[in-house]
């Protein structure tokens, strides 16, 4: 297997990016390679100073990188030699013998997106691609699909969402029977657009997944599915909502605790942690953008060097269960089913 990271994208790179590549080569098989992307200069000194084996660390050395702020499609088009690039060049089928199963970057998600899709290209069968997020909840994980590759869906989107949706959840959350909602501001039938309304009756008519109907935003966190569509937007501010939410109220606990007693802050501080690391957004690494023939993991802006560690060793899960070979199977069925 061979996985490629973007060493230069992410708000903290390339430092954390880095380590966080080294730190996961422990847990990659002896024919794996990691393929990294970035100034040489940068790469070589970091791998040097972390005194690691060498044996399956390749580096592609570019002149450029993409800012988190640039225009997502010029910056592709402008910016031949940037790690980001040149990272989803390599996933391409054109590449040959040293393509790569998988492409994980913190960088610009829309750069990568794009760039994913320039080069990558999509599954057969696939309309629009949409990123999937894991966001921890009280009632277990439940997968977001889409959380800002595609913020204008047509219902043929959402529905196929929900079918990619559905398989990511089987075969990497080990869910037998995931439950699938579509995202709504209520629970009848006769509420949301036209867009919900038609994607409605195309998942409810699909036999290959279990479509539960909508779903409100608050019963999300109690756990009402495990698959959750919606447009890229919505998706995007939920996550990001919840990120922020789940953040606070553990830095606020700490503070009362501390204020009411110092001494009992300490001896709390371990339940904090641990309840912390359940809901903590690090610990599932990255989001794959589904629909794409190969596996581009999108990580946080903010990622830390464990977020990238999780982030390979997700992706070798993976590939390694055929997400993408199940993918294209199901709605290659589908289309045959429906004409």
């Amino acid at each position: 297997m061979r996985i490629g990271l973007d060493v230069m994208g992410g708000d903290l790179a390339p430092d954390p990016i880095l380590q966080g590549g080294l730190d996961s080569l422990e847990f990659l098989d002896v024919d794996d390679r990691l393929v990294l992307f970035g100034d040489t200069k940068v790469i070589e000194a970091g791998v040097a100073s972390a005194g690691v084996d060498q044996t399956c660390i390749e580096i592609v050395g570019t002149t450029e990188s993409i800012g988190m702020e640039e225009s997502p499609v010029e910056a592709v088009r402008s910016k031949a030699d940037s790690s980001m690039v040149k990272l989803c060049q390599m996933a391409s089928r054109k590449a040959g013998d040293l393509r790569l199963d998988a492409v994980i970057s913190a960088g610009n998600t829309g750069a990568f997106v794009a760039a994913s899709q320039m080069f990558m290209r999509r599954l057969p069968n696939v309309a629009r691609p949409g990123i999937a997020a894991v966001v921890p909840t009280f009632g277990g994980p439940v997968v977001f699909i889409d959380v800002g590759a595609n913020i204008d869906p047509k219902s043929q989107h959402l529905y196929q969402y929900g079918v990619m949706g559905s398989i990511y959840a089987q075969n990497l959350l080990g869910i037998d029977k995931p439950r699938v909602a579509l995202m709504n501001v209520g629970g009848e039938e006769q509420k949301g657009t036209e867009l919900l309304k038609q994607a409605r009756e195309q998942l409810r008519d699909c036999e290959h997944i279990d479509f539960i109907g909508y779903v409100e935003g608050r019963a999300v966190f109690d756990g009402a599915a495990d698959v959750v569509i919606t447009d890229g937007v919505t998706g995007n501010v939920v996550i990001k909502l919840s990120e922020g939410l789940s953040s606070g109220i553990f830095k606020m606990i700490h503070r009362e605790v501390d204020a009411i007693d110092p001494s009992l802050a300490g001896s709390f501080e371990p339940i904090v942690q641990k309840l912390y690391t359940a809901y903590d957004y690090h610990e599932y690494g990255g989001a794959p953008l589904l629909g794409v023939n190969g596996l581009c993991l999108i990580c946080h802006g903010s990622s830390k060097a464990r977020t990238i560690t999780n982030a390979i060793r997700r992706a070798t899960m993976y590939v390694n269960a055929h997400v993408n070979e199940s993918i294209n199977d199901r709605l290659c069925a589908v289309e045959v089913e429906t004409g």
